[in-house]
């Protein structure tokens, strides 16, 4: 008889997430995120330290900040 047709038995699958670290990530500290500001400064990359600096003024995470729109932060029409 074969084994590999029978629904209740399969192969052990190992979990996904053994040997990741799950669940809350521990805040920056001020140094970190004043390095992540000099290199974008540095790379002259803009927007993403305009993001970056949004991110870490208004404590958003980062779904919350793809939702945003321009409207969302202009003071003036």
């Amino acid at each position: 008889m074969e084994t590999s047709n029978l629904p209740a038995i399969r192969a052990f699958l190992p979990a996904w997430n053994k040997g990741r670290i799950v669940g809350r990530k521990r805040p920056l500290k001020p140094k970190h995120v004043w390095a992540i500001r000099v290199r974008l400064e540095l790379a002259e990359n803009h927007r993403d330290l305009a993001l970056f600096n949004m991110a870490i003024e208004s404590k958003l995470r980062g779904c919350g900040l793809c939702r945003m729109q321009v409207v969302d932060v202009m003071t003036s029409g």
